[in-house]
């Protein structure tokens, strides 16, 4: 099969080189700012690295056109066989004084076996060749490794497996759980990744249905289980329209001693192309700052860099927080009312009802309710998540909520802001499965993906209740009615904003 063909259906086929231009940056950070010129040619080799159980990796080492010793950069290990692509985006920093391993993980490519993504088996292999590239003798030693998406996971899961002479990373769209970003959310599958399964590891259609609760075979192929281990200097490049965005944020949270994150407004993928795009500057910096050891290489003015989006399109621009949310960021809580009002005063209790949908197709009219607030008389920012309190009951043994977040303009027009979902046999974690009574009510608190987000003065905040959000999750809930508690005591959102105190 060629990997190459199909590798849009995960990493977005955005594996170009980063195009050197004076970049869109963050204000006058020096990070975004730094280069300096090439100095090399670049000379490419075919290798085969070998494995501690007897295979190999076919990887496409390419190297300054000098003799000396220079640190490595494993630049995007993945299983989609573009090592030419990846090899031409390489290249800049091998003109610059590194080395670049582009290589084929195992079952991809010219590697041999067979693939099994992010496994131990391929953590043991991206491992070991971190160590056979530190072992050569025109290496330094220092070993850094970066991908986007598939490349950004591997990399973050070497790290937590320690490899010796790894000494930085920066991962783009990567992943801090397997099950929860992308197979399970909110423990449902999501029917987005299925096209990706059938054309990359079709074995996985079999085994991940195996795994509908969060066990070993899920924690072997998790960051998130492993956090404490992820201890060297790490850069995260985020989208903030990224599907896997609170992945991102969520690996700062647990480690913000040694992770520096920069959110953008991107899509899915490399961000060179897309509006904003910081360019090479910061990349260069990091690895000439943690595997050159240039002390004049800066680090980002702040641990989080983030760029604050509105609409579907460019945004206000590029902040700088020393944490996040941001200092200063506030809760704020809105009802969900029995008039179809999103408000801080919800009214008296009531009861409001929607049908489950078991069709992929749009939710009808009956299979939704939907909460909108006035509009806003001044402009509204959100920086973080939304936390759906949701009080509901089922008239089946199951069942799924999905909770969308839009922004109306005053037209009518609306853009997602965000969205969360849960199954809610999965309420109390998804390592166990608990049932629901039929007509009980029970809470349900769901987080949505965290977002940095202006809503204009004049529009709207609208919020959609169902059981389906396909295909970002299958619509598998059993049939039925799903009955919402709202006014006071009811359902609530907390929303988190920021007011820039200048």
């Amino acid at each position: 099969m060629k990997y190459g063909r199909i590798a849009a259906a995960l990493s977005a086929a955005l594996a170009l080189p980063l195009t050197p231009h004076q970049p869109a940056h963050a204000e006058a950070d020096l990070f975004f700012s730094y280069d300096r010129p090439a100095t090399y040619g670049v000379r490419t080799e075919r290798v085969s690295v070998p494995l501690r159980d007897g295979g190999h990796l076919a990887c496409d080492l390419h190297r300054p056109d000098a003799d000396g010793r220079f640190p490595v950069i494993v630049y995007d290990y993945n299983a989609y066989n573009q090592l030419e692509a990846q090899g031409r985006a390489a290249a800049y920093f091998v003109t610059r004084g590194y080395h670049a391993a582009v290589c084929n993980a195992r079952g991809s490519g010219d590697s041999p076996g067979r693939l099994d993504p992010f496994s131990a088996q391929e953590q043991r292999d991206n491992y070991d060749l971190i160590e056979w590239l530190a072992a050569q003798p025109w290496s330094t030693g220092k070993i850094g490794q970066t991908g986007v998406s598939y490349g950004g996971h591997s990399s973050l899961l070497v790290a937590v497996n320690k490899p010796p002479h790894l000494a930085a990373i920066i991962p783009v769209d990567g992943i801090s759980d397997w099950y929860e970003n992308t197979i399970y959310r909110g423990g449902i599958y999501s029917a987005r990744i299925r096209d990706w399964q059938r054309a990359v590891a079709p074995g996985t259609l079999v085994t991940y249905a195996q795994h509908p609760l969060y066990d070993d075979f899920w924690r072997e192929r998790s960051v998130k289980a492993r956090w404490k281990d992820l201890d060297i200097p790490v850069l995260e490049i985020a989208g903030w329209y990224d599907r896997y965005r609170a992945a991102m944020v969520e690996n700062f949270q647990a480690r913000p001693g040694n992770v520096w994150l920069v959110a953008g407004p991107w899509q899915h993928g490399w961000p060179s192309g897309q509006h904003a795009d910081p360019g090479n500057g910061a990349y260069l910096a990091w690895w000439d700052r943690w595997l050159a050891g240039r002390r004049d290489a800066p680090l980002p003015a702040a641990k989080v860099t983030s760029y604050e989006i509105r609409g579907p399109g460019a945004g206000a621009g590029w902040k700088q927080f020393s944490t996040w949310p941001p200092p200063g960021a506030r809760r704020h809580r809105l009802g969900l009312s029995a008039d179809g009002t999103l408000t801080s005063a919800p009214g008296a209790p009531a009861a409001l009802h929607f049908t489950v949908n078991t069709d992929p197709a749009a939710a009808a009219p009956d299979e939704r309710l939907t909460f909108q607030t006035r509009p806003y008389q001044q402009d509204l920012v959100l920086a973080g998540d939304i936390t759906a309190k949701v009080r509901a009951s089922f008239t089946a043994a199951d069942g799924n909520i999905a909770i969308v977040a839009e922004d109306v303009a005053p037209d009518g027009t609306a853009a997602r802001i965000t969205q969360g979902w849960l199954k809610a046999s999965h309420r109390f974690g998804h390592d166990r499965a608990v049932p629901v009574r039929p007509g009980k009510t029970y809470d349900l608190e769901l987080r949505t993906w965290p977002t940095h987000y202006r809503l204009s003065a004049g529009h709207r905040l609208r919020v959609t209740v169902s059981s389906d959000d396909h295909p970002e999750i299958d619509s598998d809930a059993p049939a039925g009615q799903v009955h919402l508690r709202v006014g006071r005591g009811g359902t609530e959102l907390r929303l988190t904003t920021w007011k820039d105190p200048r």
